[in-house]
């Protein structure tokens, strides 16, 4: 059996797998059990999920990567092995090349450690890309044309924003504010408006169930629960969709900044390709209710969610995994 050559969306919030000829094969969280004492690995991905939050004193639920690099090397290759591992990849005579994803304002160091990982969690040839030049190639945008496309990929660590033209990045910016922080801001504007203390589940599901970004478009309520910080009881409070809005504007007007930043430095022959084709929304941040609305509004140019907008940038490195031998590998800096 010949080992396939696998392309990895490594996501501070999920990792994605897509083989060579079989598509994705892996789509889950990011997240490692580990026992304390023994550092001996329990369960990885939507099983140690599950224990977020929920485990004894000697056991943590641990994500290794934050804001989209990593910040534990032996966790997360660890979760590497074993994702690489299930998705049956690997062969006694070769091992598979691979194509990983990563931000577009990775120091050497950080991309020093993914190659590493990669390549000790059973991979041969390791290749780089930028995420938004493969969520734009996944998405289905031609960006080997001598003109402009522009992709904001929403993640669960960063947010990437890029100008793309005859297969390359023109202009960029990668900032540390996507998913992860949207539930931190609803953690905090709860605890700060009703002295209640919830976990990251309980706001991540607030932020999909009735959370909105764009005012007036959504009106729905959710009953949670919490630890009171006053009394320290269980509590329950419902929380209204503008509540949600209002949490999160401070972490949304920092990805529009970073939006029109990107397009203020972009040429002006590609900006006028950008208002004809708009601008397209990617990663998992992109299903947040009213994104789109919003970012139309501020930007001045049409802005549209990608068909299944969590896989663009695997299904783009699947795309690149056919050109394989013409992808040209990033040197290391």
């Amino acid at each position: 059996m010949l080992s396939k050559d696998i392309g990895i969306d490594l996501g501070t919030a999920n990792v994605l797998i897509h083989v060579k000829g079989r598509g994705v094969v892996i789509d889950e969280p990011s997240v490692v059990a580990i026992d304390t004492r023994t550092k001996k690995v329990l369960k990885v991905g939507e099983e140690a999920r599950q224990m977020v939050g929920r485990t004894p004193g000697n056991i943590i639920a641990t994500r290794p990567l934050k804001d989209g690099v990593i910040a534990d090397f032996d966790i997360t290759e660890a979760m590497l092995k074993h994702f690489i591992s299930k998705a049956g990849v690997k062969s006694f005579f070769k091992k598979p090349r691979i194509l990983i994803c990563a931000p577009t304002n990775i120091t050497s160091v950080e991309e020093k450690a993914i190659r590493e990982a990669a390549e000790k969690s059973g991979g041969g040839e390791v290749f780089l890309e930028y995420e938004p030049k493969a969520a734009a190639i996944g998405a289905g945008l031609d960006i080997f044309q001598p003109s402009g496309n522009m992709v904001v990929d929403i993640g669960g660590g960063t947010t990437d924003v890029a100008v793309l033209s005859m297969g390359d990045v023109v202009t960029a910016s990668s900032i540390k504010i996507a998913g992860d922080k949207f539930d931190h801001a609803i953690m905090a504007y709860i605890k700060r408006k009703y002295n209640l203390l919830i976990g990251e589940r309980t706001a991540e599901d607030l932020k999909k169930q009735i959370g909105t970004v764009f005012a007036g478009s959504r009106n729905e309520e959710m009953d949670i629960r919490g630890r009171d910080l006053v009394t320290g009881l269980p509590i329950s409070v419902t929380i209204h969709s503008d509540e949600i809005r209002k949490a999160l504007q401070e972490p949304i007007s920092a990805i529009i900044a970073a939006a029109k930043s990107v397009l203020e430095k972009t040429p002006p022959e590609l900006s006028a390709d950008i208002i004809d084709k708009g601008v397209i929304l990617t990663g998992g941040g992109a299903y947040l209710h009213g994104i789109d609305a919003l970012l139309t509004e501020q930007l001045k140019v049409p802005v549209l969610i990608a068909d299944d907008p969590m896989s663009c940038v695997v299904r783009g490195t699947g795309i690149m995994l056919d050109n394989l031998d013409k992808v040209k590998k990033r040197k290391k800096r």
